[in-house]
């Protein structure tokens, strides 16, 4: 046995078996197959007992039981009794990874090494039995699920596997059992920088498996008819000598003498620019995928158990397990939402506009739940331009082979466009895409209620105007509810359902079981100002604007916030969402808390200009344009602060806001409020949504004397 393996079977485990209590335990059972040429392959099944919404994880038991099976079948393969080992899961999955409620448990960086050396010693024993291991990748296979494979002599995959990925990174950890090492070691580090490093920092993005087969890291891909029958054929053919694995994405001497430097130091550059120097995880990651260049796997394996146990005692992991818990299992079960059996039925969806956010939402709604949609505008050409809008973009989800050609014309032929509003009256469910304007609000819902019959449901997209006030005019107000999309539509999770004390049980149940149709995580919001989202980043966002008019260096306020480790900077956000949206924003908020929210009328004027800031090419912002400087130049001040101090005054004033919202009743509990941050606005997984940040930075002290959890939410090593 190699000098790795000895070292981890001298380890003492035993403090390991605290954690596993409550696990939901993946049992190893192994039948014997004898292939065609008469060798036996002996086929561990990963299976928790469960059916496939409930993923195979790796917990204590699991790891302690998977490696008394491989130290067995050691012991038979040195006996001549098996001819190859392999492992595949249960139907429709392999293994989910670690169980990261037992990870988060952990009580010291001792335990957490443990974690770390366990799965080593467990899965490193694939590569050591003595005869060749297989991994048959039948499904969904995520973190330890990759590494099992990747330990694994060969591997292959189903095609239809749901998703394969390493998204530690995303979760503030690093890919501890294998992967930091044994990926870039078998794919390259460009690709291994893709896999461990870009795809978790670009919302979780996972690998279909016939990407993940083009990357390297399977030897093979087989239909699902006959997966299994395929893989066990094409292991005989490998164990003859029939079969030739060839790995061309393996790295040489040349790679890592000359490409490997280089693909880390522009990796190091695109980390900084993007996401600024606060995250941990990624620069862990990118440190171990450097060093795995050279030197020994017993080494890589050693590095990895180190950053492992770091990261896991610290603040960034236990914050993300908290968002990782409200993404997982609040989003799913809505706080406040009524019994879905009240909801009406949806068989007819009508969008009232025909421009880009209407053809939006008519896109989705049609795509996912698969029912007529009207939209309409004030003229026929407009009309015409968002149905061949929205044909365009089916078209596109066709070439990309996401839609067949059927379900492509099935799609065309649900979507029509008028501007006879009449055709609204069978439609049970009505969504408004107009100017953010109260009155025009009014003017076309009243228009719709008058068509639409007594129990269809109206939905107003607004994103900070009153829900109550657009209704006012209703004959029947219960039937409105807000319906809060956030851009782009197809691609944000979230939708603010918004409840004015008229909207009916019936109206929100609809509302809430739509969103659910639609893939979206929807959250319950009081009807006020700015709701959550819109609310809080207005806070940050005019507190940005303050300092600037105070006479702050625009450079230096974008320095001030990267401490918050948000997915981009003041600046760069109001540029996204627009100069205009974000004015009328701030106008609203200011207008409703002009004690607590800043505003100016040179926002306006700003949003008249075509550009107002400047970027360099990685999209960071570089200075105003001097179209901008011209209309900054007689507002500014000449009391310049200090990056701590505007640092500070956001903490502070996003704490006294999240505050009064709770206090309010804005929404239930500040779980909610972090929800909708990490759903709606891309706050990072690493700060909890921001009241667990709040807590460690002492801004919820300093504001109201007490914290937002109690005890705050803090890594056990800092």
């Amino acid at each position: 046995m190699s000098a790795t393996m000895t070292d981890y079977d001298t380890i003492d485990f035993s403090p390991l078996d605290q954690f596993s209590g409550d696990e939901v335990v993946t049992h190893s059972p192994v039948r014997d197959i004898r292939l065609p040429s008469g060798r036996v392959l002996a086929l561990i099944t990963l299976d928790n007992g469960r059916d496939h919404t409930r993923p195979n994880t790796l917990g204590p038991a699991t790891l302690k039981e998977l490696g008394d099976t491989l130290a067995a079948l050691a012991t038979r393969a040195a006996a001549g009794e098996i001819h190859a080992v392999g492992i595949t899961g249960k139907q429709y999955i392999l293994a989910a990874g670690a169980d990261l409620s037992d990870v988060s448990k952990v009580p010291s960086r001792e335990a957490a090494k443990l974690i770390a050396q366990r799965g080593h010693q467990v899965l490193g024993r694939l590569s050591e039995l003595g005869v060749p291991s297989f991994a048959f990748v039948n499904g969904l296979a995520l973190g330890g699920g990759v590494e099992i494979a990747l330990n694994s002599t060969y591997r292959t995959v189903d095609a239809s596997a749901a998703a394969i990925a390493l998204p530690e990174v995303f979760l503030g950890i690093i890919p501890g059992w294998g992967g930091s090492y044994l990926l870039p070691n078998l794919i390259g580090i460009e690709k291994a920088l893709e896999v461990v490093i870009s795809n978790p920092l670009k919302q979780n993005r996972t690998l279909k498996p016939r990407q993940a087969y083009e990357l390297g890291m399977f030897d093979a891909i087989f239909s699902p008819a006959n997966f299994l029958e395929e893989s066990l054929i094409w292991a005989d053919g490998v164990i003859g000598g029939t079969i030739r694995v060839e790995r061309k994405n393996e790295p040489g001497k040349i790679e890592r003498l000359t490409k490997w430097p280089i693909a880390i130091k522009m990796a190091r550059g695109m980390l900084e620019s993007r996401i600024g120097t606060v995250p941990r995880s990624p620069y862990v990651a990118l440190e171990l995928l450097d060093k795995a260049k050279g030197g020994t796997k017993a080494e890589g394996f050693a590095r990895e158990d180190e950053a492992l146990a770091d990261l896991v005692v610290g603040d960034q992991f236990a914050a993300s397990m908290y968002a990782f818990d409200l993404v997982q299992k609040r989003a799913k079960r809505p706080v406040g939402a009524p019994d879905k059996t009240l909801a009406k039925k949806v068989t007819k969806v009508g969008v009232i506009g025909a421009g880009l956010m209407a053809s939006q939402f008519a896109l989705l709604f049609v795509r996912k739940l698969r029912v007529p949609v009207l939209i309409t505008d004030i003229d026929q050409a407009r009309v015409d331009k968002g149905v061949a809008h929205i044909h365009e973009e089916i078209g596109k989800l066709e070439a990309k082979g996401r839609l067949d050609a059927d379900a492509a014309n099935q799609l065309r032929g649900l979507v029509t466009g008028t501007t006879d509003k009449s055709q609204y009256a069978d439609c049970d469910f009505v969504i408004e895409a107009v100017f953010e304007e109260v009155g025009v609000k009014q003017q076309v819902f009243a228009e719709i209620e008058a068509i639409v019959a007594d129990d269809a449901i109206l939905a107003t997209n607004t994103s900070s105007l009153s829900v109550t006030e657009i209704g006012s005019k209703l004959a029947h107000p219960e039937r409105l509810v807000g319906f809060h999309f956030f851009n782009p539509v197809a691609v944000m999770p979230l939708i603010e359902v918004v409840k004015t004390e008229a909207t009916s049980d019936a109206a929100l149940a609809t509302a809430f079981v739509v969103a659910k149709g639609l893939g979206k995580n929807a959250v319950l919001t009081a009807d006020a100002p700015g709701f959550v989202v819109n609310r809080l980043l207005a806070k940050v966002m005019g507190e940005a604007a303050r300092a600037v008019y105070e006479g702050t260096p625009l450079l230096t306020v974008e320095k001030a916030f990267a401490p918050l480790g948000l997915p981009m900077t003041p600046f760069q956000l109001i540029d996204l969402v627009g100069w205009k949206v974000a004015a009328h924003v701030q106008d609203t908020m200011a207008h409703a808390f002009p004690d607590r929210f800043f505003a100016s009328e040179n926002f306006h004027k700003l949003a008249e200009l075509p550009e107002i800031v400047e970027k360099d090419k990685n999209g960071r912002v570089t200075g105003w344009t001097k179209a901008a400087e011209k209309v900054l130049k007689p507002a500014v001040g000449t009391t310049p602060v200090a990056e701590a101090e505007i640092l500070r005054r956001v903490q502070d004033g996003l704490a006294k806001e999240i505050r009064i919202m709770l206090d309010d009743e804005v929404v239930p509990e500040v779980q909610d409020i972090d929800l909708c941050l990490i759903l709606g606005a891309g706050w990072p997984f690493i700060d909890g949504g921001a009241s667990p940040y709040l807590d460690r930075e002492g801004a919820s002290e300093r504001v109201f004397g007490a914290t937002f959890h109690n005890p705050p939410i803090r890594g056990v090593g800092d």
